[in-house]
């Protein structure tokens, strides 16, 4: 009996450290795919022609700028909606909200982080964006700001979900002995559970900022897909495209093996280094936190 333990047990631990190194595995293999297809740009295509400002591979100019400006306008406009909505919506639900109301509003966040991209983008084109034209006056409501606006409510499930976990992982003896030296609910939570909570709280901001910067198919319909340089902060109320909305919208159509074909892989991999890049710095950022925490309780 006891060697058939020791058996499943061996064979168990092996599955679990197998499957923790098939995700390392993964993330390596679809790098290197995209560095094998997108490093050709480098040779194919002019690098000051990578470097314009203009996207238009028609008469072969392939200015990636544009791409990763809109990426870049868009996906902090979300950030500026998904993080307070989201952070509040869970201090709420993990520290205010009675058991009943609690009951109702999770649920309805797991739901509206399951919505296809797809649905929301249809409401953007069919709601938001001509409220934002009307509202804004301005020439179309496909825009950076419609862009934003959906990104942000994409975002707000993942924040809401990762960051009231952390805080109802809290122990509730913090809370207590907040009390009982006389604070009041707001003190504990800003003072007390929120610094508690601070490495699952930027775990939720990062996983937040991710899910928006991978966007794809809302970004493509509500956007209105103009490559051009967003610097200016007009540019939030123009047409914009992300690098995302250019990778879907135009592998379809391109040849296999020409320049273009090429730039968008290299398009893809400069994508996943940004990625990359947001994930290191938030596994970076959570690590400090956890260490300044393991330091207060010591």
């Amino acid at each position: 009996m006891e060697k058939s333990l020791n058996w499943r047990e061996f064979v168990i631990t092996r599955l679990v450290k197998a499957s923790g190194y098939s995700a390392i595995l993964f993330v390596a293999l679809i790098f290197f795919f995209l560095v094998r297809e997108g490093l050709p740009t480098f040779w194919k295509a002019d690098i000051t022609s990578l470097l314009s400002t203009r996207w238009y591979p028609i008469e072969e100019y392939y200015g990636i700028l544009p791409l990763i400006t809109g990426s870049l306008i868009v996906t902090l406009g979300a950030t500026l909606v998904a993080v307070p909505l989201g952070i509040g919506t869970a201090v709420y639900i993990s520290e205010i909200a009675p058991r009943w109301m609690r009951e109702i509003l999770k649920p309805l966040v797991e739901l509206l982080g399951g919505l296809p991209s797809v649905v929301l983008g249809f409401l953007g084109i069919l709601l938001l964006s001509p409220f934002l034209r009307v509202f804004l006056d301005l020439p179309t409501g496909l825009t950076a700001l419609t862009g934003s606006l959906l990104l942000g409510g994409i975002a707000v499930p993942t924040v809401v979900s990762v960051a009231e976990d952390a805080l109802d992982a809290v122990p509730r003896a913090y809370r207590e002995g907040a009390w009982a030296l006389g604070a009041t609910r707001w003190q504990t939570i800003w003072r007390v559970t929120f610094p508690a909570a601070r490495s699952g709280v930027l775990t939720a901001i990062m996983l937040g900022i991710g899910r928006a910067i991978g966007e794809t198919m809302t970004v493509m319909m509500v956007t209105g897909n103009a490559p051009v340089l967003a610097l200016k902060l007009g540019s939030l109320f123009s047409p914009v495209r992300t690098m995302t909305a250019t990778i879907a919208a135009e592998m379809g159509e391109v040849a296999s093996g020409s320049t273009h074909y090429h730039v968008l892989f290299f398009i893809g991999m400069v994508l996943f280094l940004i990625s990359m890049g947001v994930n290191i710095a938030a596994s970076s950022v959570v690590f400090r936190a956890k260490k300044r925490a393991e330091r207060i309780l010591s």
